[in-house]
């Protein structure tokens, strides 16, 4: 098991007394959620030396979810299996990331809370600094029927468009649209018009193979509209669904890049293992950061495939997966930064004293990152990936630096 597996086995194998823990609100697990960050000479030098080479006005956070529970009439939809006690593993999910996105005190205005909540952190952000929001599409079958009762949540596009367009100085939006829906390619021409970035897939839960034939005239659509797939691959944690888990494979994205289609690889593949295809389908599971860092090495994918940086500093992730991505420079000009918020948030799920541990940090750092997250996790989220290191490398400023990366250059 990898350095962070004991966490999350930990979660699986005790899910009921996780969640009594989290009825409590135990002060070790949870975000205190404080607003303005307190001005403290170690805060501001540690703030000011991670924006240093980094044009606020070009940074974009290309991975942020928009939840709820819709109680705002937005449309969005929440698996009823996430508020039983019934399925406590899930239970506690949700009241983690009500706690993350700081909306566990608002009922009846959980959404207004969450994107408010996301606007004051914002503003704890330099002037020009942006989010992306995804909307999250449902489970569909293999005919293209949406199945509610297989999705753990769903954010409709209009209401992201909508976020987006209420405060268009901070926040944009991606639209999320499954590729056997009958009208997938109409739905993406309405999406393009209202603003998206991109689409966002995460196959294992929406019930999506990426390398099957259905998926052609989307791959065609997003082609003709110049629009980016952000697609998880890896084995995937935080959301059920549909629990295709085969469906994560990389190696299942070549089709959309054959076609001429941008892909953002989610979380560069940095967790569990999949088929390798190359070798026939029953040939063992490899890792499946091996089989991305074997999708980034072929030079027919050059200019094509690209990888947000999100979740890499999650506990279940390997150490050595962090420091690889860190060493690799050649590979730093097709990296993204992307926070995954609200996981940020969720206290348990990052632990900064592990890097000072494996000489990625300086001691030093970790009680101020402490500070800093109880007050903005995105704030967070980016000074820890600014200060990790691996000997003498860094991640490049220009990870940070990623808003043309979203602009559609239609003549």
């Amino acid at each position: 098991m990898n350095r962070r597996g004991v966490l999350f086995g930990g979660l699986a194998v005790g899910a009921v007394a996780l969640s009594a823990l989290v009825a409590r609100r135990s002060p070790a697990l949870f975000n205190a959620c404080h607003a303005l960050l307190p001005p403290t000479p170690a805060i501001d030098e540690l703030v000011r030396s991670a924006w240093l080479g980094v044009d606020p006005a070009r940074f974009v956070d290309c991975h942020v979810h928009l939840v709820g529970t819709g109680d705002s009439g937005s449309g969005i939809e929440v698996n009823p299996r996430m508020e039983s006690l019934f399925h406590p593993l899930q239970y506690a999910q949700r009241l983690f990331y009500l706690n993350a996105g700081c909306v566990h005190d608002a009922p009846g205005r959980i959404d207004d809370s969450y994107v408010e909540r996301l606007q004051n952190l914002v503003d704890g952000l330099p002037p020009g600094a942006r989010l992306l929001l995804f909307a999250f599409d449902r489970f569909h079958d293999a005919d293209g029927r949406a199945d509610p009762e297989r999705s753990s949540f769903y954010t409709p596009n209009a209401y992201a468009q909508a976020v987006a367009a209420r405060h268009p100085r901070i926040f944009e939006w991606v639209a999320s649209i499954h590729p056997y829906r009958v009208d997938c390619v109409e739905e993406l021409a309405s999406a393009v018009r209202g603003g998206a970035r991109a689409v966002k897939w995460l196959p294992p839960a929406m019930g999506i193979d990426p390398s099957s034939p259905r998926c052609d005239r989307f791959y065609a659509a997003l082609v003709s509209q110049q629009l980016p797939l952000i697609s998880h691959a890896g084995e995937e944690k935080a959301v059920h669904g549909g629990d295709q888990q085969a469906f994560g494979n990389p190696l299942l994205l070549r089709r959309a890049m054959d076609h001429g289609v941008r892909v953002v690889v989610a979380h560069c593949a940095s967790i569990g293992s999949a088929v390798d295809l190359d070798q026939g389908p029953n040939a063992p599971a490899k890792p499946c950061f091996d089989l991305f860092a074997r999708l980034m090495a072929e030079a027919r994918y050059e200019g094509l495939l690209f990888a947000d940086i999100s979740a890499l500093t999650l506990r279940n992730r390997s150490v050595d997966i962090v420091r690889t991505v860190i060493e690799r420079r050649e590979w730093h000009r097709r990296l993204l930064n992307g926070s995954d918020y609200p996981l940020p948030g969720i206290v348990p799920l990052i632990s900064p004293a592990e890097f000072v541990e494996h000489g990625m940090l300086p001691a030093a750092a970790v009680p101020v990152l402490e500070t800093i997250r109880q007050h903005n996790p995105l704030l967070f989220d980016f000074v820890l990936k600014r200060q990790l290191s691996a000997g003498a490398q860094r991640l490049s400023p220009s990870i940070f630096e990623t808003r043309a990366f979203f602009e559609r250059n239609v003549a």
